[in-house]
C-alpha cells in the first residue's frame, strides 16, 4: 500500500513521484505552491517512507501501484524525479488514460551505469550501527567519509528514524542496495510493443547533470514524441531542491 499527501481541494490534479531515498515530503513546498490552482497528490513510492516494502525492485509493478491511485474520469499531470521519473514515464506508457500530461524531471528512458556513488552511500549507511548511535548526530558524522557533502548526508538521514529506544531505516535499505543494477536500469523489454504515449511531455533537465543529454533524445521522442525539453542553470540532478523557484514556475506553465 502506498502511503500519500494530499494539498489543495480544487482543480486538475499534479501527481508527484519523489526520486531514490526521497519521499512524497520532499515535494511539500512545491505541492503548497500549486494548491491554489490543483489539487496536489505526493506519493511515497515503494520501498520508501512510509510505504510498503516489497520482496524486489519491479518498474512495471511500482508503476501499476501507483497507477492504482489514479481516476481515468480525472487524468492527472504526473511529475516523477529520477527514479520516480521512471516509475512515471513507465505509468504514462502503460496507462495512458490516466495522465493528461506528464513531466520527467533529470532522469531518462535508459539503464545507467553510474550507480557506484549511490552504491557508496548505501555501504555506508547498511555498515551504520544503529544500536549504538544515540543521537542523529552521531549517524551524521559517521557518514561524513562517505558522505562528505552536507545536503546529501541531510537528504540520506530524513530516512533514520527514532524507533522505541533506537533508531531505524525508514526505507528499505537492504533491498534497494541489493537490487540496485535493476533501479539504475529501464525496463525497455517489458514495454515492448506498447505504442508511444502520445500526450504533452515536458523533459526537464539540471544543466550539471549528465542524467539527460543529447545522447538519449531519440530514445525519449520514441517514447513520448511530443516532448519538450527544458534546461534549468546553475543546478544539478536535484534540481527541484537546488532551484525551486524557477522550477515550479516552469511546471505551472506547463499544468495551465
Amino acid at each position: 500500500m502506498l502511503h500519500t499527501t494530499t494539498h489543495g481541494d480544487a482543480g486538475s490534479a499534479v501527481v508527484f513521484c519523489h526520486g531514490l531515498f526521497g519521499q512524497g515530503r520532499n515535494f511539500t513546498q512545491h505541492a503548497k505552491s500549486l494548491a491554489a490552482d490543483h489539487r496536489v497528490l505526493l506519493v511515497d513510492i515503494p520501498n520508501h517512507g512510509r510505504s510498503a516494502w516489497t520482496e524486489r525492485w519491479d518498474f512495471v509493478a511500482a508503476a501499476d501501484e501507483v497507477a492504482e491511485l489514479l481516476d481515468p474520469a480525472t487524468p492527472v499531470t504526473l511529475v516523477g524525479h529520477s527514479l520516480g521519473g521512471k516509475i512515471a514515464m513507465v505509468l504514462a506508457l502503460r496507462h495512458p488514460e490516466l495522465v493528461q500530461r506528464l513531466c520527467v524531471v533529470d532522469v531518462s528512458p535508459v539503464p545507467y551505469a553510474h550507480g557506484e556513488e549511490f552504491a557508496g552511500y548505501m555501504d555506508a549507511m547498511l555498515a551504520l550501527d544503529l544500536s549504538a548511535l544515540q543521537r542523529r548526530e552521531d549517524a551524521d558524522a559517521a557518514l561524513v567519509e562517505a558522505v562528505p557533502n552536507p545536503v546529501v548526508r541531510g537528504f540520506l538521514l530524513q530516512n533514520l528514524r527514532r524507533d522505541g529506544d533506537g533508531w531505524s531505516w525508514q526505507f528499505n535499505l537492504a533491498l534497494l542496495r541489493r537490487d540496485l543494477e535493476t533501479l539504475s536500469g529501464w525496463p525497455g523489454d517489458e514495454l515492448a510493443g506498447l505504442p508511444p504515449y502520445d500526450g504533452r511531455v515536458l523533459w526537464i533537465a539540471g544543466e550539471r547533470s549528465n542524467y539527460i543529454t543529447e545522447e538519449y533524445a531519440s530514445v525519449m521522442e520514441g517514447y513520448f514524441p511530443r516532448t519538450r525539453r527544458v534546461t534549468i542553470k546553475d543546478a544539478g540532478h536535484w534540481v527541484h531542491s537546488e532551484q525551486p523557484e524557477v522550477f515550479i514556475e516552469v511546471l505551472r506553465r506547463f499544468t495551465r
